[in-house]
């Protein structure tokens, strides 16, 4: 088994085992080697960082560290609920690849997963996720909303007088 370190920014309030989340926003976690760049496959990333993100910001909630990645042979593994339990919270993830029953597992935590197919900086992907929410999200973003809570309510139209 693994060990799992979590890094959060430190302030003078008292803080709860899983920073709460920001109202309206969502929470993203992106696998990354270096803190900087959405540059790992799910199983090989040495630390996700996680982000709440709104259409006007984002703030940094924690960066989530493991002892214990994958080679990227391709074998699966049967650990990796370790990752999936600390990711507990976060609504979509970007990694560059997840393999089919990881990305089963993600799923069924209630965790979007998204690939992209090459190296970003995590600043590039921070602001596709803000202009997906500015503009008319696609269904698979609008559902994801929803169940987070953070999808605007529809006019009704038996509130008007």
């Amino acid at each position: 088994m693994s060990s799992v370190r979590r890094l959060s920014l430190v302030t003078d309030e008292v803080h709860a085992p899983t920073p709460e989340r920001q109202a309206g926003a969502l929470r993203v976690a992106v696998a990354t080697q270096d803190m900087k760049n959405l540059n790992a496959h799910f199983g090989s990333a040495r630390r996700f960082a996680v982000y709440d993100v709104t259409r006007e910001e984002w703030n940094l909630v924690e960066a989530v560290a493991f002892d214990d990645v994958s080679d990227e042979s391709g074998k699966h593994r049967t650990e990796g609920d370790d990752r999936i339990t600390a990711l507990k919270g976060c609504h979509l993830l970007f990694c560059l690849a997840i393999g089919g029953p990881s990305a089963a597992k993600v799923v069924s935590a209630k965790i979007h997963p998204i690939k992209v197919p090459q190296p970003q900086s995590i600043q590039e992907v921070l602001l596709r996720t803000q202009m997906m929410l500015r503009t008319c999200p696609p269904p698979w973003l609008r559902k994801v909303l929803a169940q987070a809570g953070v999808a605007e309510q529809k006019p009704s139209f038996e509130d008007e007088d």
